[in-house]
């Protein structure tokens, strides 16, 4: 991947011209099947610019209450498109149609924020990396369709939604008119986004990029790392699947942690820490002093990711530190 940064052709893509980054673009939309496909420094970069490309000053966004539009984006959506967020409560982050159709608003009343667009996660990071089960987006396909609402899809980990669900990458993306995507995490680029869209979208999702400060000159050099990623580690995450797994394994057999097996579907691993007295911030702090990083989310919860810079052999090892931590901490 360093190399193909080093040897990339480059240009002034503030202005349109580098041809890699062209080369990225159409590969991401040939991919999904979509018209299009725009190229941004960061994931939250993209879901925010596709919303502000989207809406107007007022509108409403339906969404779940853990998505990372509303729970990691630090209120952007408030902040940069002055949109209110209406988020609904699930335990596996789906939304449900029957109860988004009560709270849908038009511009009939001027009262009301009128709704303007859904936006769904998949896969879910804050509810343990679930897959977005396939007929619920097409639910809120169906939805929004009876509702004139837009459907973006916020699938910064869409590639691991493939690997494990099988479907491939333009079925999942098909029923959303607008998809952002990412290049890092799973896929181990350092950098890089791109949302996919219609074509008549871009001149917008472009005036959200230069606004959002996402102009980037010599942007081949880091596009580049998304090309070497898209061909060669998009397969591979199958085998962070199955680290995931062993690992949820090992943790749920640490008395006191709490880890729910049917909810590791890709590379992540949430386990709760209540039942051991112990907050996660101090079992996170032990361990990343003995070589181990993960990251406390909330007061009693820790997530663990699986990703390709780890091995077997580095799961299993992470698997009895954390267990041999817990019990000496527990006491």
């Amino acid at each position: 991947m360093r190399r193909a940064m080093a040897e990339a052709e480059v240009d002034d893509n503030v202005l349109g011209h580098d041809p890699t980054v062209w080369e990225l673009e159409r590969s991401v939309a040939e991919l999904f099947a979509k018209e299009a496909a725009l190229y941004f420094p960061s994931g939250t970069q993209a879901n925010q610019a596709a919303l502000l490309a989207q809406t107007r000053r007022g509108d409403e966004v339906f969404l779940h209450a853990e998505a990372h539009i509303c729970y990691y984006e630090q209120g952007g959506a408030a902040v940069i498109s002055n949109l209110q967020l209406r988020t609904f409560e699930s335990p596996d982050g789906t939304l449900d149609c029957d109860l988004m159709q009560e709270r849908v608003h038009t511009d009939a009343d001027p009262h009301w924020a009128p709704t303007r667009i859904v936006a769904l996660e998949n896969t879910h990071n804050h509810c343990g990396g679930l897959v977005y089960p396939q007929e619920k987006v097409l639910q809120a396909r169906d939805f929004c369709d009876r509702n004139g609402l837009l459907l973006h899809l916020d699938g910064a980990r869409i590639w691991n939604a493939h690997v494990a669900s099988g479907l491939s990458l333009a079925e999942l993306a098909a029923p959303a008119d607008t998809v952002s995507v990412c290049l890092s995490k799973g896929l181990g680029a350092p950098i890089g986004s791109l949302v996919l869209c219609r074509n008549a979208l871009v001149p917008q999702l472009e005036r959200a990029r230069k606004l959002l400060g996402g102009g980037m000159r010599q942007a081949g050099i880091v596009a580049a790392a998304g090309l070497y990623a898209l061909r060669h580690n998009i397969e591979r995450m199958a085998d962070d699947h199955r680290r995931a797994r062993a690992l949820a394994e090992r943790l749920a057999r640490v008395p006191g942690l709490s880890v729910d097996l049917a909810r590791v579907q890709t590379n992540m691993v949430y386990a709760g820490t209540r039942e051991t007295g112990l907050p996660a911030a101090d079992i996170v702090g032990e361990l990343e002093g003995a070589g181990l990083r993960c990251l406390d989310e909330g007061p009693w919860s820790i997530r663990l990711v699986t990703h390709l810079d780890v091995d077997d052999a580095d799961v299993e090892e992470a698997g009895e530190l954390m267990a041999a931590t817990v019990e000496r901490l527990a006491g």
